[in-house]
């Protein structure tokens, strides 16, 4: 039986064979500098891929800011990173109008946030005015400074890392700040090979310092189109929203998930789909992202946990 011109273009290859090679050869070579660690590695491309933004969140020293610095030199695209202190300013991230005395006017200096990879190192140092400095440019792309809107570079991926909000000199991150980021995730210790790779190989940042892009401009913004394309059908749909609606009723949830993290779930979905070289979602993308799109929009009541509160959710709501 032949297969309708509908499904026919479900089912062909979502993207040409040159891009899907550097995608995949991408992906390895953030293997190589990031080691044992491949979820998490295929969870940051998802971030990139949905045209998201991604938090490192985990105790110092396991890693959060070489997968960063492993991700920025992979893309080929514009880089900054800023060192977030008690004392930063928001002026440091967005940049400053000086005044001019050969020209007798105001001149804007662009901060670090005008690039199209932006690590914001140890985000939860700095103190809330100065996390919030970001909000306008993690959801619109955009700065307003002195009256006048200037636009970011395309593409545009903000990476941040931070500790534990129970160490020492830190600031949790406002909520509305914490739903700008696509997906949240942990590194963890890694496991015993990889340990000893990284202890007896050489140093991650001379690694790093020797790698060669292997994406740029205008083959991340042609991933992210062809992400769009990636079909959904209406009972993943329909799978997506029984999610978000239980999460606004499952006992022990404080805050459940807003319609803007199911469009966040929705489109990490097509993305973990077209990284798996397929040109349709299924249940089981959704499922593998739940936690990494969830956890960190979640509240709970008294003690419970997020991770908890996501992980009995995904049980309760069952795959038609």
């Amino acid at each position: 039986m032949t297969a309708s011109p509908a499904i026919d273009e479900i089912l062909r290859e979502p993207l040409p064979e040159a891009l899907r090679a550097a995608l995949r050869d991408a992906q390895a070579q953030v293997n190589t500098l990031v080691l044992g660690k491949p979820q998490q590695v295929r969870l940051a491309f998802v971030a990139l891929l949905a045209d998201g933004h991604l938090l490192i969140e985990d105790l110092p020293g396991l890693g959060k800011t070489t997968l960063a610095h492993a991700m920025a030199a992979t893309l080929g695209l514009g880089f900054q990173r800023v060192q977030f202190t008690s004392d930063l300013l928001p002026a440091d991230i967005l940049g400053v109008s000086v005044y001019e005395a050969q020209t007798r006017r105001f001149e804007f200096h662009p901060g670090p946030v005008f690039t199209h990879v932006l690590l914001a190192d140890e985000i939860n140092r700095a103190p809330p005015r100065t996390q919030s400095s970001l909000l306008e440019a993690m959801a619109e792309r955009q700065v307003s400074i002195d009256g006048q809107t200037r636009p970011l570079p395309d593409p545009f991926l903000v990476i941040a890392t931070q500790n534990p909000v129970d160490l020492a000199g830190t600031y949790p991150l406002p909520d509305s700040q914490l739903d700008r980021f696509l997906l949240r995730l942990a590194l963890g210790y890694p496991d015993a090979a990889a340990e000893r790779a990284l202890l007896s190989g050489a140093d991650r940042r001379d690694l790093i310092a020797q790698v060669s892009p292997l994406l740029d401009t205008e083959q991340v913004i042609s991933l992210r189109r062809a992400v769009q394309d990636v079909h959904a059908s209406e009972a993943l749909i329909g799978y997506v929203q029984a999610l978000v609606s239980r999460s606004r009723s499952h006992p022990g949830v404080r805050v459940g998930l807003s319609p803007r993290a199911g469009l966040a779930l929705l489109r990490a979905a097509r993305a973990h789909a077209l990284l798996l070289g397929r040109g349709h979602a299924l249940p089981e993308d959704v499922q593998a992202l739940f936690a990494a799109v969830a956890e960190h929009r979640l509240v709970g009541e008294a003690d419970t946990s997020a991770a908890t509160l996501a992980k009995a959710i995904l049980h309760a709501v069952p795959v038609d």
